[in-house]
């Protein structure tokens, strides 16, 4: 009875795993010329049982070719019109799915997904899946316009979009027009997007997008035309002393504008101080041409003084103090004086130096009394 029991669990176990670890996939697959596509084949992971192989075959006009296998060795295109242009998942566990770019007619054919799993007894058990791919032309749809983040109706100086949207096989030309009342459309672009940067009063119109592709060569699908509109800015960024519509200052700006101006006229007050400070020191410390120049020198017969007329003075005769008693006295030095000044160098010798000898005692009594007026 035990016996029994051990069977039936080992066979629920393996028929649960096999259910497990059954590949599904699609029965069949249309692709667009130039387009791309994906061929399903997936399948839920089991615990004890490792992917060993994977295999994409191609069977087509009763031949079969093996187009794509991963092992332990890593991934292999076998089939070199393939190259570059199929792959498959690898960070997606329980994922094999096929996926193709640029399909071609002879693309067409049925794909075969085979897997390979080995169990922990080193077991094999092998699943497989087929899908038929059908790759046609096909031509292009009539486009439909999808406006941008904005919408049809934008706000003036904004960035707005338009694209041309189409369903085809590639490669799909585009061009965009605006419509001209009376006259056929302005050629605007040659891309699925038509964008402006800055949209202004003068864009305004009737807009509208042709496309075609290499499908039935010649005919060109038009999109309906949409009315772009631009909106005045919102009132509060429009100031009352500024009725055109411009947006106001803002305040920290002229705020930072008067600062700078401050800023400036400080300098300059400063630059001006400063320059004539340097004027008014250099003329102060500058010495005037005409400064007298005073040198007193000894000589044998008396002391004498050299004035701006280089002309030398005894000292004696600057004495011009009055004395009450002494006034004859000194009224005849006073006159030989102003005789010295009214004369040159060389009379100065004949009239002072040869006089000296009669007038020497005279001179140095004079010169005692007034020496004692001069200490009392």
């Amino acid at each position: 009875m035990g016996a029994v029991v051990l069977l039936a669990v080992m066979v629920t176990a393996f028929v649960g795993c096999k259910a497990l670890l059954d590949l599904s996939g699609a029965a069949q697959v249309k692709g667009v010329w130039m387009g791309s596509t994906t061929l399903p084949c997936t399948y839920t992971p089991s615990e004890g049982f490792t992917q060993q192989t994977l295999t994409w075959s191609m069977e087509r006009d009763l031949s079969t070719s093996t187009i794509f296998r991963r092992d332990s060795s890593g991934d292999h295109i076998l089939l070199s019109r393939f190259r570059n242009r199929v792959s498959v998942p690898k960070s997606s566990p329980g994922d094999a799915s096929l996926h193709i770019t640029d399909l071609e007619i002879p693309d067409s054919g049925h794909y075969t997904c085979q897997v390979i799993w080995r169990s922990e007894n080193y077991s094999l058990v092998t699943k497989e899946v087929t899908t038929m791919v059908k790759v046609a032309k096909v031509a292009v749809t009539k486009p439909v316009i999808v406006a941008g983040e904005l919408g049809l109706a934008v706000p003036v100086g904004a960035k707005a979009s338009l694209t041309c949207v189409a369903q085809g096989s590639p490669p799909i030309t585009y061009r965009w027009f605006r419509a001209v009342p009376g006259r056929s459309g302005q050629l605007l672009g040659s891309e699925a997007e038509l964008v402006w940067n800055s949209l202004q009063p003068s864009n305004v119109g009737m807009y509208y997008c042709e496309v075609q592709n290499r499908v039935n060569t010649g005919i060109v699908q038009r999109s309906d035309a949409v009315e772009l509109t631009v909106r005045d800015l919102p009132e509060a960024a429009v100031t009352s002393e500024n009725a055109v519509g411009y947006p106001e200052t803002d305040e920290t700006t002229q705020s930072s504008q008067r600062t700078h101006l401050y800023l400036i006229i400080l300098i300059a007050v400063l630059g001006g101080a400063v320059v004539f400070l340097v004027i008014f020191a250099i003329a102060c410390t500058r010495k005037p041409k005409n400064e007298s120049i005073y040198e007193v020198a000894f000589h044998s017969t008396a002391d004498v003084i050299t004035l701006d007329t280089d002309v030398e003075v005894p000292v004696r005769c600057r004495k011009e103090k009055i004395n009450s008693e002494t006034e004859v006295s000194y009224e005849n030095i006073t006159m030989i004086c102003n005789n010295y000044e009214s004369t040159t160098d060389n009379s100065y010798e004949s009239i002072c130096l040869n006089k000296n000898a009669e007038s020497e005692t005279l001179v140095n009594a004079m010169e005692s009394e007034y020496k004692v007026q001069n200490f009392q």
